[in-house]
């Protein structure tokens, strides 16, 4: 079986995909100083990631979000509830971390299946 690589780097890739499924760990682009709309701009750069491997949202198995201060808790959930299809939501963990920097509030892992 072989091993695809998004965008490989020198210390990571930005997605890797095996065996029909794809791994994805997503930060947000926009840096403002707002919970919720970091959350909409990690679940847009997810949206992103899962089109170039010819997937979707309704196709995510598993989500982890790391967020960094627990009070973004609702922040984030309501745009996570604006954005992920009814019916169709994964398996979901939220974990309260330390985030590497210091202007994430929140960071998204996705586990999901490829439409091959």
């Amino acid at each position: 079986m072989k091993i695809t690589r998004i965008d490989p780097d020198e210390r990571w890739s930005e997605a890797t995909i095996f065996n029909g499924v794809i791994y994805y760990t997503s930060v947000p682009a926009n840096l403002v100083n707002d919970a919720y709309e970091q959350t909409r701009s990690t679940l847009s750069e997810i949206d992103k990631i899962l089109a170039r491997a010819n997937s979707d949202k309704t196709q995510i198995l598993d989500a982890t979000i790391f967020i960094a201060d627990k009070a973004d808790f609702p922040a984030m959930n309501r745009a996570w509830d604006e954005w992920v299809v009814k019916d169709k939501a994964p398996v979901r963990c939220t974990v309260q971390s330390g985030l590497m920097n210091d202007k994430y509030k929140v960071e998204i892992k996705i586990v999901a299946a490829v439409n091959v």
